[in-house]
């Protein structure tokens, strides 16, 4: 079993549409959509959930005003400011440090475990698929994000499935260290600017400083040539295998109006494209 995972280093490079071409395009996989704070890879595979489980992550103050005499030293302690002078917590100023609870002479403050969002396991048109999505203004997105990885490794497992197709979150934080983790391959997608390279640059220092081999996609290279010749030159010299450029072609676009990948559109250049990317990475991955 492989685990390919597409990261972009920057947001709005064509990840997700990437990723939705390839799971329609690799057979006996299972796919999982580690972007947690903004998922978008249901629009494009239109899941049914059949499993829904609770995230639980971090702890908030609660007070039981039966217990509490008002003597107004969790009040005091509390750097963050959450208790009031009612003896109300808001709960989104409490960092969960757990001091009042010590503190609190009549035991009346205790921690209680957060619930931070939800994880799915869900039917697609193209076989399994595991993702999430994490509460308003909640944290702790990485460790959801090991889980959305875990229970997507540990389906494919059990369904003996050649691939795990990953949609990774953009940028290079925590999501993005998390879904690193035990990877075959992480793709690269990067768009034809000065940005995009830089980003790109950036996610691909992450990447191999955990030992994950890395490969390299230029989408919509067409629209500034000779940004794209720059990131070749990049990949050269820095022994970054190029494996694939895509054209700007707004069959994708219509195609995500839709609700469709590229692969299910029509022929276009782009799918042609994203069919020779796909057929070299297996190429690379299987030998």
């Amino acid at each position: 079993m492989k685990q390919i995972l597409i990261i972009s280093g920057k947001g709005g490079t064509g990840k997700t549409v990437l990723t939705g071409a390839l799971a329609a395009l690799a057979t006996n996989k299972v796919m999982a959509d580690c972007d947690v704070d903004a998922a978008d890879l249901h629009l494009l595979l239109a899941p049914n959930i059949k499993q829904t489980h609770e995230f639980r992550s971090g702890k908030t103050a609660f007070l039981d005003k039966s217990f509490c005499k008002q003597c107004g030293r969790c009040i005091n302690l509390c750097r963050f400011q959450a208790i009031n002078e009612n003896y109300l917590i808001d709960p989104i100023a409490c960092e969960g440090c757990g001091f009042c609870s010590f503190a609190c002479p009549q035991n009346a403050i205790s921690m209680q475990e957060n619930i931070c969002g939800h994880w799915f396991v869900s039917d697609t048109r193209f076989g399994a698929m595991v993702h999430a999505k994490l509460g308003i203004a909640e944290e702790n997105s990485g460790k959801l994000v090991a889980l959305v990885r875990k229970q997507a490794k540990d389906l494919a497992e059990k369904n003996k499935c050649d691939w795990v197709i990953i949609d990774g979150a953009p940028g290079i934080g925590c999501p993005v260290i998390a879904s690193l983790s035990g990877i075959d391959c992480a793709l690269i997608i990067t768009e034809p600017t000065l940005c995009g390279l830089h980003d790109a640059a950036r996610v691909i220092e992450v990447a191999r400083h955990f030992s994950v081999p890395v490969r390299m996609v230029i989408n919509k290279y067409d629209l500034n040539i000779l940004m794209s010749e720059t990131i070749e030159k990049y990949c050269n010299e820095n022994n970054v295998e190029l494996i694939g450029k895509i054209s700007f072609d707004k069959s994708v676009v219509a195609a995500m109006v839709e609700g469709k990948t590229i692969i299910e559109y029509k022929n276009c250049l782009a799918k042609k494209e994203i069919i020779a990317i796909w057929e070299k990475l297996k190429q690379d991955l299987n030998n």
